[in-house]
């Protein structure tokens, strides 16, 4: 297992004084070669089931780990999956799954859906979760796969497979080359998970064989990582997936006090999970010939087990001669402690100036005093100033979770209260560039982007300190408090707000700097709702001279552009895409992706369903009845058709983010109605009485740079 492992004993010098005495008094470990509780079978069929899983009842720990024995076949209990392996060592469990796909016709029968989405099975409230390590996400088709949180619709992997038209899937080799199929890891261990596939545009329905005539059907999958793509066929019905078990503190010591390690599974939420791992003696498990999860073979114990009186009389002696060796040990311990503390203290203070330097804390002082624009306005706090702010960075603290790290509550020494953000890594290729970037928005002055007020170079993951923004986010804002009066005035203005802060961000500034993850939830609302963009956590600044970044596909289902989605290169205008599905929200108060609601709600996406019902003229249908109930129709079309060239699927054809920012202004400060030039009726609204009409030109805005 890829995680940090962590000894149990936390103080050195008692640790060794336990492993001596251990050692004097007991002599050397032996090796047993039972796996399962005695009067328990131990295999099924030709599966090997070690403790603490166990064949019918009272054999195995708990419930959880529950083997029932079918026709040859084992099946976890609480599951009801196949077991196909168990591994002590890795402390994994090989289960079959199924395989979801779209039903697939053949011969000239068409109409298979374009897209489809598959749940997994839910873990939740179980021992297991599936292996980010062991496992692999596959697309065995045409078209492109994408791996979600099940709760939020968050993209955790992905992967594209581009297919000739008249090629079947096929394996290249085994070393895991394929033609229309694609592979890729998964980020974290999950307890359950949302597959979604969307066909290409040559796998509409099914694609007809050239080779034996049958038809060729797409599926996504996740696979023990060890599987060959020489093994993929369409007749596929499951797949091997490994599924990790865990064991608490209080599952081991209901077992037996046995030498246990620590190891931490990494959480799509942003916590590490602890499970503890019973040792032989020490060392890892080897499976078939070892079980340190059973008490009658715990070391030393078995010692004292049919031995007679000359042999106990034996061990006593020596185990006398352990205690009197262990009085003497502990003076010395007592001896060395101080001394262990006072080095200890100096390491973590050489380890604190090693992480300053490595960040780059020199290179930031030297540019802060040497620039009089940035020298007032960041700073560079201690880890003691944010830790004791952040009450230890307290859970009670957090403020959120994201895919880049947690935000926690602080208050500064002068008062003050901040956000501090803790990332969860940072590529060290790129910690060069993470001083250029904290100067770069050091010198964001903009009242409608959150101000960063510093950072901390003495940890081993720098982390930035942000203004603190009392009134939460504008998702919330928009999709959990409906008894808010949210006026149309108040939309308007909030949209003006995050559009003229993006222009500012492309277009005013010294090098521009692209969002990469607009969506509502990272708008701030301030105390008088004054909206504040922020989590630059995935923003990227881009010389003057180019157009786009190649990057790894990065941010929100939902608020994707389909051209850097597919592409790979982010350009102004895929920002531009982005807050165009924020205009959406304002306007429908509807989510950007569900899975709940009609089929079609759920696979079109909101940007999809609000494009088709501009072009049916049905507008009026999907807004927010509380934007139809303030009759500002003008303003609405306006707003809508900016929302519709801003969601265009060619990016060359939306307009810049200078351009929405002055249109939302000039529709903001309108003042007679007779200048915008709409048509009600088509869009679904009656005419009034008296029928106004607003001309909205696109404005050029010019920017020194």
């Amino acid at each position: 297992m890829h995680h940090k492992t962590i000894m149990t004993s936390k103080y050195l010098p008692f640790s060794l004084l336990y492993l001596l005495s251990w050692i004097i008094t007991f002599g050397i470990c032996p090796t047993v070669g039972l796996l399962a509780k005695l009067g328990c079978s131990d295999t099924c069929g030709s599966v090997r089931i070690p403790y603490p899983f166990g064949i019918g009842p009272g054999c195995s720990l708990n419930e959880s780990y529950t083997i029932i024995c079918a026709s040859s076949k084992p099946y976890l209990s609480s599951l009801n999956l196949e077991v196909l392996k168990v591994s002590l060592r890795n402390l994994t469990v090989t289960v079959n799954t199924p395989i979801t796909a779209p039903s697939c016709s053949s011969g000239a029968q068409t109409g298979a859906l374009s897209s489809w989405r598959s749940n997994s099975s839910d873990l939740a409230g179980t021992p297991f979760f599936y292996s980010k390590t062991y496992n692999k996400l596959v697309l065995f088709g045409c078209g492109t796969a994408v791996l979600l949180n099940q709760n939020n619709n968050k993209i955790l992997s992905g992967c594209t497979s581009i297919c000739k038209s008249d090629t079947p899937p096929q394996p290249i080799n085994i070393n895991s080359t394929c033609y229309n199929c694609c592979e890729t890891a998964i980020p974290f261990y999950l307890p359950k998970y949302h597959l979604n596939f969307t066909a290409s545009r040559f796998n509409r329905g099914t694609i007809r064989s050239r080779i034996n005539g049958t038809s060729s059907c797409s599926s996504v999958f996740l696979v023990d990582q060890s599987l060959s793509p020489v093994t993929y066929s369409q007749s596929m019905h499951s797949v091997p997936v490994v599924l990790a078990w865990t064991l608490g503190r209080d599952d081991v010591q209901a077992i037996y006090p046995c030498p246990y390690i620590i190891t931490y599974l990494e959480l799509e939420s942003g916590e590490n999970m602890a499970t503890f791992r019973c040792t032989t003696c020490g060392t890892e498990p080897e499976d078939i010939y070892t079980n340190p999860y059973l008490q009658k073979f715990q070391c030393g114990t078995v010692f004292f087990e049919g031995f007679n009186s000359k042999s106990r009389r034996k061990h006593l002696k020596a185990a006398l001669i352990g205690v009197s060796a262990g009085i003497g040990v502990l003076i010395f311990v007592a001896a060395s402690f101080t001394l262990y503390e006072l080095v200890k203290r100096r390491r973590d203070k050489m380890i604190k100036e090693k992480f300053f330097k490595r960040n780059g804390g020199l290179i930031l002082q030297q540019q802060l005093s040497a620039d009089d624009i940035v020298i007032n306005k960041t700073r560079i706090f201690t880890a003691k100033e944010l830790d004791k702010g952040t009450d230890h960075f307290n859970e009670n603290r957090v403020l959120g979770r994201g895919g880049q790290g947690t935000v926690y509550k602080g208050m500064l020494a002068d008062g003050n209260l901040a956000a501090i953000k803790k990332s969860k890594k940072v590529d060290e290729s790129q910690l060069g560039q993470f001083i250029n970037e904290v100067v770069i928005l050091s010198q964001v002055n903009h009242r409608n982007v959150v101000k960063l007020l510093g950072c901390c170079l003495e940890t081993e993951v720098p982390m930035l300190v942000y203004e603190f923004i009392p009134n939460g986010t504008l998702d919330r804002l928009i999709h959990n408090d409906e008894e808010f009066p949210f006026t149309w005035s108040l939309r308007l203005k909030i949209a003006a707000e995050v559009a003229g802060a993006l222009a500012y961000l492309h277009s005013a500034i010294t090098i521009p700097i692209y969002h990469r993850d607009i969506k509502s939830s990272n708008i701030l609302l301030d105390e008088k709702y004054i909206a504040k963009v922020s989590d630059f956590g995935i923003s990227k600044s881009i010389s003057i001279d180019k157009t786009h970044l190649t990057t790894q596909v990065r941010g929100t289902f939902g608020y994707l552009d389909p051209e850097y989605f597919q592409s790979s290169q982010f350009t102004e205008k895929s920002d531009v895409y982005s807050f165009g599905v924020v205009l959406v929200e304002l306007l429908t108060r509807k989510k950007p992706a569900s899975l709940s609601g009609s089929f079609e709600d759920s696979h079109l996406g909101l940007a999809k369903r609000f494009l088709v019902m501009m072009d049916e003229n049905r507008l009026a249908s999907i807004l927010d009845p509380q934007v139809l109930d303030q009759r500002i129709e003008e303003e609405v079309i306006a707003v809508a058709e900016l929302a519709q060239r801003c969601l265009n699927l060619n990016g060359k054809e939306r307009p810049t983010m200078k351009e929405v920012a002055i249109v939302l202004e000039n529709i903001k400060l309108s003042a007679n109605p007779a200048n915008i030039q709409v048509n009600f009726e088509t869009q679904g609204f009656e005419k009034g009485e008296s029928e106004s009409v607003i001309s909205i030109t696109n404005p050029s805005w010019t920017t020194g740079r």
